[in-house]
């Protein structure tokens, strides 16, 4: 989907409605992956061979090779075609005889200073604190990034008039535009988080504007206050922003190099995101500190003292103990501390007109405690062209190669042409280009209740004219990506 640099004012007061591109599914032939092509080549050559080299006879006896390649090409399996599950089983199988799905914290071993405390592949991931701004970085040696976390606070967007709810969305596309021309940036996540209420208004209020006398009255307003705990849930919404430390290799020898030279340099991005969010009507609160970042990690892991937390604010402000205790991965759901964890993915977004606001059915769900993820890829503009070039040329020879074989070219094939020649024309007026992941993370007490409220969250999805699948298999490395601000990639 295009993101606009240059978006004129709205006109009118009415909302505009928007159109996504379709999913891609391309192959390398005839809508065959590569995948498929060498299954089927498997099975041809079985058939080719046991013909010449000895009949009918040979033919019988290769039958269980080319019957298992047939049905890995054509039979799906959960909308995909059997062979593409090969390498998510075959990792599964890896990783459950090498014991990598259980994850126990060494309680008596320290933490290397300046590690965070979490499992799998993010024990990688160094602590950094900048030392202009205070600001919580995180560091992946590995993928050669720096990511820093901002909170952002806003108004309630579906109780909006219709022109300031257009006015908004074209303000929030100059932001996106803002991320595409930089080149510098590797990820833009938008995650926004249902929390159960602590309580602390309520105590905030009655400290500001009660009369803490002596009286009867008085005492039992305190003592139900005090008693009151997270009586219901509120919502936080994050902005995590990812220097991409390869591409800005360059401006990072010019202010020193190292992590400091990284630092200078995403300094720069986030005084640029922060003037955009403020003249999109956002709030930014600031980036976060070292010890706000421990806090939503510890919160994601186990939410059942996330609430605690918040009530005392000098509590689990430590990364080297954010990450969780226990971690348990199953092949569909994760088990943390207090809690169980299942992430589905935003397979399809609507293919029809949507108005902005048509993901408030999953985002305004209430008694579920989820997370949503919006993890935004910028493209070069060099690099969308080679992809929009790469697109067409797949198309037309696909369309020439049916052409010759007598195949019909359906409607969903046309589509998303229309799609490739959008994206196009939107890369030539000078928009830029983004990639978008959508992560959805439920977390439950219990098993039943996490199922019925992965079971809610699909409908809810189904009202926005969104298709979710649950990502199986790799449930460890979703929530990461899905529940974390540290822009994870899965």
């Amino acid at each position: 989907m295009s993101a606009k640099q240059n978006e004129p004012a709205a006109s009118s007061a009415e909302l505009v409605p928007v159109k996504f591109s379709r999913l891609t599914r391309r192959g390398v032939l005839l809508g065959l992956s590569l995948a498929q092509l060498i299954t089927l080549a498997i099975g041809i050559l079985s058939i080719v061979g046991a013909l010449y080299a000895g009949g009918g006879i040979l033919l019988v006896y290769t039958a269980p090779v080319w019957v298992i390649a047939a049905c890995l090409t054509w039979i799906p399996v959960v909308g995909r075609p059997a062979v593409e599950w090969l390498p998510v089983a075959c990792w599964w199988l890896w990783r459950s005889t090498g014991g990598q799905l259980l994850y126990r914290r060494r309680v008596v071993k320290p933490r290397p200073v300046g590690t965070l405390a979490l499992p799998g592949d993010q024990s990688r991931l160094r602590e950094y604190t900048d030392p202009d701004t205070g600001a919580g970085m995180i560091h992946d040696p590995t993928s050669g990034t720096l990511t820093v976390v901002c909170e952002v606070t806003h108004p309630a967007f579906v109780l909006l008039d219709p022109g300031e709810q257009e006015r908004r969305v074209t303000s929030w596309g100059r932001v996106l535009a803002t991320v595409c021309r930089s080149g510098r940036i590797a990820t833009l996540q938008v995650l926004e988080r249902t929390l159960p209420d602590s309580g602390t208004g309520l105590a905030e209020w009655w400290e500001a504007h009660g009369t803490a006398d002596d009286t009867w009255a008085a005492q039992t307003y305190a003592e139900l206050i005090d008693r009151a705990g997270p009586a219901g849930e509120r919502h936080a919404t994050t902005l995590s922003l990812a220097l991409d430390m390869n591409a800005s290799a360059r401006q990072i020898r010019t202010a020193g190099g190292g992590l400091r030279g990284a630092a200078a340099v995403l300094r720069q991005e986030m005084n640029t995101l922060i003037a955009a969010l403020r003249s999109a009507d956002l709030a930014p609160s600031g980036w976060l500190s070292p010890g706000q970042i421990a806090v939503i990690l510890r919160s994601a892991y186990d939410p059942a003292i996330a609430a605690t937390l918040e009530r005392h604010g000098q509590l689990g402000q430590s990364l080297a103990t954010a990450g969780p205790v226990a971690v348990n991965e199953s092949w569909s759901r994760l088990r943390t501390d207090s809690a169980h964890h299942a992430v589905l993915w935003v397979s399809e977004w609507p293919r029809s007109l949507v108005y902005p606001g048509f993901l408030s059915p999953v985002l305004l769900s209430t008694g579920i405690q989820r997370s949503f993820s919006l993890l935004c890829t910028p493209m070069r503009s060099d690099q969308a062209a080679r992809d929009i070039r790469k697109k067409k040329v797949e198309h037309i020879s696909d369309q020439a190669q049916r052409a010759k074989i007598g195949q019909i070219e359906d409607a969903a094939q046309t589509a998303e042409y229309h799609d490739v020649l959008q994206q196009e024309a939107d890369l030539t007026a000078g928009h830029g280009v983004l990639r978008y992941t959508g992560l959805i993370s439920v977390s439950a007490a219990t098993v039943e209740e996490l199922d019925a409220g992965v079971a809610a969250i699909e409908q809810a999805a189904i009202q926005a004219s969104c298709e979710t699948r649950l990502l199986v298999g790799q449930q460890a490395a979703a929530f990461t990506a899905a529940a974390l601000p540290l822009c994870r990639r899965i």
